[in-house]
């Protein structure tokens, strides 16, 4: 199943720390803070579980999302193409 992982982190060193566990976990970066992948029930446990004893009691948010492939194949995604800079 995908699991989509989104933070709010304040803390630059924690912020880092959370995105190399996701990477640990093979999560691909989809956003700033977004974090996309295939786990299954046991490996988002485990990843749950070090992201909690990374954040802690300090500041932040993080959110963690099972999407099902029926879910997944509904979603759009939609991008802006940067301006043109003259030259």
């Amino acid at each position: 199943m995908e699991t989509l992982v989104i933070y709010d982190i304040v803390d630059d060193v924690l912020r880092n720390r959370i995105a190399e566990a996701c990477k640990d976990y093979g999560l691909q970066r989809i956003q700033y803070s977004a974090f996309r992948g295939h786990l299954n029930h046991n490996r988002r446990e485990e990843l749950e579980q070090r992201l909690r004893r990374l954040l802690g009691r300090k500041e932040g948010n993080i959110q963690i999302y099972p999407i099902c492939d029926k879910d997944l194949r509904l979603k759009r995604e939609i991008e802006g193409k940067p301006p043109q800079r003259g030259g």
